[in-house]
């Protein structure tokens, strides 16, 4: 019974295979009939003899036919555009994203450049909230996206809109908790926020639990960039120089990468909600590096006079500034002018042409002698007065130790006092007299303490006495008399004092500089922020200073100037 059943399943299987190979059959030969009948057309079309139930139009028909499928195509491509649009327009905005808890504020950091970690562009660039990377975009096939998926990270945050986003939902988040890393991604100033700056003496906390003061925040040394460090800390001391880059509606005319990123450090200094009680000028480096065609960079000290000097004349030139004076905020700050008396030798060809005239005795020749100097006289903008300091002595005292010298402040300026005779061989031979015609609102002093010969630089380790507060100018030096109705202001403060520690070429650059609020003296070397006496500042060896004109009235020291339409010449570096 068993073996019957057996033998009738088998039968059943091998009649159900035959069926299966008859049909494979009879498709393969339908499928080589049509290649015969595709084979036999083709050949047919070769001799010209035609087939039934076949077209044969005109290319021109054919073409005139294909048209309008290429025409509905372009108008579905658009249609498929605008609907994007509307899509993203209507895009849905929600509160109640639940990955917000996700949001890690402790690896936030916006301060280095805004490139993709994946395609290193600078394009649609969005950050995740969860890890602190830049990708970009958010569609399907973007690296955020991807991002998104692999990592389990969710919620991202557009670099350049502040709109945050949850991937891969596509949805827009919109919660007041994410208010606080708008404003550390972009800090903003209101122009009455900017007013009680200098009034405020509020600290504030970062997220690690540390306080901080607003603008008393340390800098990131990259890689020797402290030069850069302490200039930029002495420029935020000028209060009508911070005030203005306070506020980016002042400059947003101006597309220049530099005073963006100028104006962006300035914020992030004076910010008082940042995450953490420091600041990486990363940004503002790489514009440096760009716009100064790497004569400052990272990795290669530099001297942060030339620094100073270069990073005010491009200041003035990218904000639209000209030769006249007050044309920029910079010149509304630093710009001074001087009277050069220029005295000259006249060349051999006019002293022979003097003598072929055949004078004789002793007195004409000395009238001769006094006729062959050449004086000219001409007026000179500066932004920077440089200070000679007395070489140093050559001998030991008896302890054998090297003697430091001193030299008051007073002395060193009377190289401005339209007497003192300062003799220069480049370009030419000759002697020189200065003398201050205007005072700037915010003097800066170069003590020129590194002299370079053929062999090595050397440095004079001089110290300079120098007042803190009530630096009294008219008395060490001759000021011309101001207009009807204006007081001559020539009373300085200190705000600012950058020295050089160490070797030259080795060594490093720290700033002390003033609060303010508080009249409270701060020393400040990169990220090392500590308070500190007045009377430290005047020990140290002082490599360039910035002093503030006084004023009684207590108003901004850029207001009520007069635009003087007379052209001068660019402005100069007096050293």
């Amino acid at each position: 019974m068993v073996a019957e059943v057996r033998r009738t399943r088998d039968g059943e299987e091998d009649e159900h295979e035959q069926e299966e190979a008859g049909e494979a059959a009879r498709a393969k030969k339908q499928k080589l009939d049509g290649n015969e009948l595709t084979t036999t057309a083709n050949t047919t079309l070769s001799t010209g003899t035609l087939l039934p139930n076949f077209e044969y139009d005109d290319d021109d028909e054919k073409e005139a036919a294909k048209a309008p499928e290429h025409q509905e195509t372009e108008e579905e491509e658009e249609e498929e555009d605008r609907l994007r649009v509307v899509h993203r327009r209507n895009m849905e905005v929600r509160r109640d994203c639940p990955y917000l808890d996700t949001v890690n504020r402790q690896v936030l950091d916006f301060d280095f450049e805004k490139f993709c970690s994946v395609s290193l562009s600078n394009l649609n660039v969005y950050a995740c909230l969860v890890c602190g990377k830049y990708f970009q975009g958010r569609g399907r096939n973007s690296h955020a996206y991807t991002h998104s998926l692999e990592a389990g990270h969710h919620v991202f945050i557009n670099l350049q809109s502040e709109k945050v986003y949850c991937l891969p939902d596509g949805y827009e988040v919109n919660d007041p908790s994410l208010e606080d890393i708008r404003f550390v991604l972009n800090p903003r100033f209101t122009r009455e926020q900017v007013l009680v700056l200098d009034r405020s003496k509020q600290w504030a906390r970062a997220l690690d639990g540390s306080d901080y003061l607003p603008g008393m925040v340390g800098l990131n040394n990259i890689k020797e960039t402290d030069f850069m460090n302490s200039t930029i800390q002495s420029l935020m001391r000028v209060t009508p120089l911070r005030d203005f880059f306070l506020i980016p509606a002042n400059y947003e005319n101006y597309k220049s990468p530099l005073v963006e990123r100028f104006g962006e450090l300035t914020r992030k200094i004076w910010h008082a909600r940042n995450f953490k009680g420091q600041v990486s000028p990363h940004e503002f480096l790489q514009a440096v590096m760009v716009r100064s065609k790497k004569r400052f960079r990272i990795g290669v000290q530099s001297d942060p006079v030339d620094f100073m000097s270069w990073l005010l004349n491009t200041l003035h030139t990218d904000l639209g500034g000209t030769k006249k004076p007050y044309s920029s905020i910079i010149y509304k700050c630093f710009q001074g002018e001087l009277e050069v008396v220029k005295e000259v030798q006249k060349s051999n060809a006019e002293k022979s042409e003097n003598e072929e005239n055949g004078n004789s005795n002793a007195v004409e020749e000395k009238a001769k002698s006094s006729a062959t100097v050449k004086e000219e006289i001409s007026k000179m903008p500066f932004l920077m007065l440089g200070l000679d300091l007395p070489p140093p002595p050559l001998f030991k005292d008896v302890m054998e130790k090297n003697i430091i010298p001193q030299v008051p402040l007073f002395n060193i300026l009377k190289k401005f006092d339209g007497e003192t005779v300062t003799e220069v061989v480049r370009p030419q031979q000759a002697r020189l007299r200065y003398r201050v015609t205007r005072l700037p609102k915010y003097i800066i002093l170069h003590m020129r303490r590194f002299t370079k010969n053929n062999f090595f630089v050397e440095k004079n380790p001089t110290l300079v006495n120098f007042p803190v507060k009530n630096l009294e100018l008219k008395d060490y030096i001759p000021l011309s008399t101001p207009r009807d109705g204006e007081k001559l202001r020539s009373k300085y403060d200190l705000i600012a004092n950058l020295v050089h520690d160490g070797k030259p070429g080795e060594g490093s650059y720290r700033v002390f500089v003033q609060r303010k609020s508080e009249e409270q003296w701060y020393e400040m070397q990169d990220l090392h922020v500590a308070e500190t006496l007045p009377q430290m500042v005047a020990l140290s060896e002082a490599y360039m200073q910035i002093y503030e004109q006084q004023r009684r009235d207590g108003s901004d020291c850029v207001r009520g100037l007069t635009h003087d339409p007379e052209k001068r010449s660019p402005t100069y570096h007096i050293t």
